[in-house]
């Protein structure tokens, strides 16, 4: 079935007049509900007025007259929209004003790096110097290396040929080495206390 400019005329007329999709399937043939739905979207037909579909539609037979009328069904509220308002820029805000708000608060453009965060658990100098010391001393093994008694501590960006992990002798219950136990495992403590 094709869409001729007749069929495309009637559907119009028929949605216009409030007829209900599967009343003009029935009417033009061959087509489906479903197919006239699909085309009154495509024509963008689909905002009619609701009230017209009722006076459309031919009474096939009256109501028994010992039944009750039933009260027709309240209309369901539309939402109102507003139109649409043209998008206008933020104005720029200056030095003095970004200074002002904290770097939490502040609205970073996409693509833009993040200002550095203070940690809530940040390190102590002396941990990371002994640290340094220690990978001074690393195996340097790769993932397939590794067992339960080496250290599982990754080295660098694991998308580069230099990524590694320590390798060295893990202390007892742990998965890293002695070094990296002390920067992984802070008591809870000396956290808070940093945090002040």
């Amino acid at each position: 079935m094709s869409w001729t400019d007749e069929r495309v005329e009637l559907l119009k007329k028929m949605w216009g007049e409030g007829q209900s999709a599967s009343q003009i399937a029935k009417e033009l043939g061959g087509v489906t509900r479903n197919a006239v739905i699909g085309k009154v979207h495509r024509l963008g037909l689909s905002n009619r007025a609701t009230g017209a579909s009722k006076a459309a539609e031919p009474k096939e037979k009256p109501a028994p007259a010992a039944a009750a009328p039933r009260p027709a069904p309240k209309p369901k509220p539309q939402p109102k929209t507003e139109p649409a308002r043209p998008a206008t820029p933020a104005p720029a805000a200056s030095a003095e004003t970004k200074s002002a708000i904290p770097a939490r608060k502040q609205i970073i453009p996409a693509g833009q790096p993040l200002p550095p965060q203070p940690s809530a658990n940040e390190i102590s100098p002396e941990a990371l110097a002994k640290v340094n010391e220690v990978e001074k001393k690393a195996k340097k093994l790769t993932l397939m290396e590794l067992t339960e008694r080496t250290c599982k501590w990754p080295v660098g960006d694991p998308a580069t040929e230099d990524f590694w992990f320590c390798g060295l002798p893990v202390q007892q219950g742990k998965p890293y080495c002695e070094a990296h136990v002390g920067v992984a495992f802070q008591p809870m403590s000396s956290r808070r206390d940093r945090k002040r």
